[in-house]
């Protein structure tokens, strides 16, 4: 699709959001305003549908209309784009009436309003990996989703819920790899490791788990954990044995480590370094080492010194006459 099409339905769109305070004549009866509001629905005109229906329900709040007026104006939002709008009406609705017969078509519209709010209207025409999206759209709707189905089993609307729901699912799941990812090219192998077992231990059943493992046995391996590691790998050459960070039977990591040298030492292929690079100071490198710092706070004490003996290991042993010289006399 051109990029002259997407600036036509981003015009429509604004033109539609611009439009919806649509002046409601206030001779209406409440039988023709619900007539025209439904007119407006079949005809696909939102905009003016949603004036009429909010009218509707604040002039005849006690009439026969007032609550299907509410719930369909939960459906006018969600269809005229406004996920927020049709949320916040859907969650009214369910305060107000919740023995309603109809509750579970509000819970439903809740669930599909967080559903493509996610996706977005650029989303739908461009292709976007929503995995790599923030996913508290996706969790709110799966979140949605489930009270319909655990609440209202026998709904008409559980089914397309539930598919829904495994489509979530395993978007979140591949959100928490793509994560992990992160944190292996920022060689936080802890929180990497962490995000992998997380997958492991609660998305089970979705194609993430694989993913999950590799990620653990990579992670695992950087640290120097060679038993945690092993029994990572093993796991996953047992169920896994196609995965693409095997090749006959052999692990290779997918993530390499990232060049932390300074200018100065890249210049001179290394002759001249300091012992600590220039700190990132971004925001996400700082919530990277806060992730980390937590996570290490978290390792089981029979694992810290095997972590430490790691680091010790890795550490250079370099003499004062080396550091005098910059390496060049050792």
């Amino acid at each position: 699709m051109q990029v002259k099409h997407l600036l036509l339905i981003a015009i429509f769109a604004l033109t539609a959001a611009c439009s919806s305070n649509e002046t409601v004549d206030e001779n209406l009866g409440e039988v023709e305003l619900y007539q025209q509001a439904q007119a407006d629905l079949d005809n696909k005109a939102y905009t003016s549908a949603i004036s009429k229906l909010k009218a509707l329900e604040s002039r005849y709040p006690f009439g026969r209309f007032a609550e299907q007026a509410q719930l369909e104006l939960i459906y006018a939002y969600y269809r005229n784009l406004e996920p927020e709008a049709a949320r916040s009406a859907a969650e009214r609705f369910i305060r107000l009436h919740p023995q309603h017969p109809n509750a579970d078509y509000a819970y439903y519209l809740k669930g599909l309003a967080s559903f493509d709010q996610d996706r977005g209207l650029l989303a739908r025409f461009l292709p976007l990996d929503m995995t790599k999206r923030d996913p508290g759209a996706a969790r709110d709707s799966f979140n949605e989703f489930a009270q319909l189905t655990s609440r209202y089993p026998n709904s008409r609307y559980s089914p397309d819920a539930k598919a829904r729901m495994i489509y979530l699912r395993n978007l979140l799941a591949a959100n928490e790899i793509h994560v992990a990812h992160y944190y292996l090219k920022r060689q936080a192998y802890v929180a990497a490791a962490n995000r992998g077992r997380y997958v492991v231990e609660n998305f089970q059943g979705t194609p993430s788990v694989a993913d999950g493992l590799a990620v653990m046995t990579e992670a695992y391996q950087r640290l120097g954990l060679d038993e945690l590691a092993a029994s990572s790998l093993d796991t996953l050459r047992q169920n896994y044995p196609d995965h693409v960070s095997l090749e006959d039977g052999e692990f290779t990591p997918r993530e390499t480590e990232q060049d932390t040298r300074g200018w100065l030492s890249r210049a001179t292929l290394g002759l001249i370094e300091s012992d600590v690079p220039p700190p990132d100071t971004s925001r996400a490198n700082r919530d990277v080492i806060r992730q980390y710092e937590a996570a290490e706070r978290e390792l089981p004490e029979e694992l810290v010194p095997v972590l430490d003996e790691a680091r010790e290991a890795e550490a250079p042993k370099r003499s004062w006459w080396n550091r005098l010289t910059f390496g060049l006399f050792d």
